[in-house]
């Protein structure tokens, strides 16, 4: 009896070890195969970045070519505008031609002209609100049936986030940077210091679209509308380009513009009546005598793109929109990466 017993308890044990070591062998698979997994979606993921700067080459490559073809202005139906549908790559990767493998790797993407939208950074030069500017942005909310009002106060973040020239004397002397002081001073230094609120935080600068949730009476359902009429561009104060900006936005450029006149000169633009100089946009019959000219300097040629890419590599996904700067001759170069 007592044989039967350690037998039985030699029969327990052994079978908990042996459940044990399953258990450990079953946990060191999975946790290889999740190392696996990982760097698979770690490869995939670099794969998918490499593709986009491949897309980046062949738009920047578009810009340049459609620069050389027109560089004196810039029409919506431009080579640069012929959007890339959704193109599969599979045919192109060697390893899958030699090894039958499948990724689903596609890529599509498009360009707009940025300079075709608004520039906030217009509103505001040296931490003052440009009244013609102000105007504008305010006639574009009107048009687009958002509150006027909500424009002086984006101005007005916009002026106090620039940065501030500061002033400072060396001897008994005043100037400003790069001259000599007067007065018989040895020089000044002009110095840029962001300007500061009362409490001693620094403004905050717009970056994107969604930064102006921070103004006051701005909602989510107000960005989206706003969002294909307004940008942020790096480079300050930029010009809107009449042969790609929307009717809402000719509306808003023109002051007593109707936005029927403006639809109707947008729908002959893009039958192909495009603009060469300012000079045939002031031309336009819809022009009245007393709006013969834009409120604020315009242009009919852009210098900034955005392009917007969609990759899908396997499992791995990635969207992004870039802002692409094309000055003259000079190649095209690319300023930001976003991912979405």
């Amino acid at each position: 009896m007592k044989l039967r017993r350690q037998r039985g308890v030699a029969v327990i044990t052994a079978l908990l070890l042996t459940t044990l070591a399953v258990t450990i062998v079953a946990s060191l698979f999975w946790q290889q195969q999740v190392q696996v997994r990982s760097m698979e979606n770690q490869r995939l993921q670099l794969q998918t970045r490499w593709i986009l700067r491949g897309a980046l080459d062949l738009s920047r490559l578009i810009l340049n070519q459609d620069f050389s073809d027109s560089p004196n202005f810039t029409q919506i139906n431009g080579v640069w505008a012929t959007p890339l549908e959704e193109t599969r790559l599979d045919d192109y990767i060697e390893r899958e031609r030699r090894e039958g493998e499948s990724f689903n790797a596609t890529l599509s993407g498009r360009m707009t002209d940025a300079q075709s939208r608004y520039n906030l950074a217009n509103l505001a030069v040296n931490r003052k609100v440009d009244t013609d500017q102000l105007a504008v942005f305010q006639r574009l909310l009107t048009n687009l049936k958002l509150d006027a009002a909500l424009a002086q106060s984006v101005a007005n973040l916009v002026a106090n986030a620039q940065k501030a020239a500061v002033t400072t004397t060396t001897g008994s002397g005043t100037g400003t940077s790069g001259t000599s002081g007067t007065g018989g001073g040895t020089g000044t230094t002009t110095m840029q210091n962001p300007t500061q609120s009362s409490n001693g935080a620094e403004p905050m600068d717009l970056v994107r679209v969604e930064d102006l949730l921070a103004v006051s009476g701005f909602t989510p359902p107000g960005i989206e509308q706003l969002r294909d009429f307004v940008i942020i561009l790096p480079q300050g104060s930029t010009k809107v380009n009449v042969n790609t900006a929307p009717a809402e936005l000719i509306a808003a450029l023109v002051p007593n513009l109707p936005l029927s006149d403006a639809a109707a000169m947008v729908n002959n633009r893009n039958r192909g009546a495009y603009y060469r100089d300012t000079t045939d946009f002031t031309k336009q019959p819809q022009m009245s005598a007393a709006a013969r000219t834009a409120a604020v300097p315009v242009d009919v040629r852009s210098n900034y793109f955005l392009a917007f890419s969609r990759v899908r590599l396997d499992r791995a996904a990635l969207d992004t929109q870039s802002l692409l700067m094309r000055q003259g001759a000079t190649p095209t170069s690319v300023v930001w990466i976003r991912e979405n």
